[in-house]
């Protein structure tokens, strides 16, 4: 072999070519800056109906087990936080406090997971000791997991 090896020439155990992201990690960040040129378009007084209309509209795109964790999941949500203004983000329902993003769902079908998940980025104030839980998987919501996703929301909007 001459020379360094490109990343390109770098394949993986199965063989293949590896170039840094999975074809659904990159048509996330397609959605994400599509969602970013949508939001600009949109200005900043359409963006909280808007983007309601927007999460609703993705999440009646899941399949039907996403669909039905992601509707409560947003009614509990919005609920707990009202404040919280919906919005798209990165292709996921996700809601956001002065236009950071708190917290988010992902579909199970987003990235051929076992199970959906409920993440709450590091703009959410849920500190607790030297570590603590972001994300939770989500394979049916019981009155005491919406409990506690509420509780949960409540203290990521602080």
């Amino acid at each position: 072999m001459n020379g360094p090896q490109k990343a390109t020439d770098r394949t993986t155990a199965a063989g293949k070519n590896f170039d840094g992201f999975t074809d659904d990690e990159r048509a996330a960040m397609k959605e994400h800056a599509q969602e970013l040129k949508t939001a600009a378009r949109r200005g900043p007084r359409a963006a909280a109906a808007d983007g309601e209309r927007d999460v609703l509209a993705k999440i009646a795109e899941m399949t039907e087990a996403d669909r039905v964790i992601a509707e409560r999941l947003h009614e509990v949500i919005r609920a707990a936080a009202p404040a919280l203004t919906p919005k798209l983000w990165y292709g996921m329902p996700a809601y956001a406090k002065d236009g950071k993003v708190l917290c988010f769902f992902q579909s199970a079908q987003k990235f051929k997971a076992r199970y959906a998940t409920l993440g709450f980025n590091d703009a959410a104030s849920l500190d607790e000791g030297a570590m603590w839980p972001t994300a939770f998987a989500l394979t049916e919501l019981t009155a005491d997991v919406e409990a506690r996703i509420g509780a949960l929301v409540r203290q990521a909007a602080g």
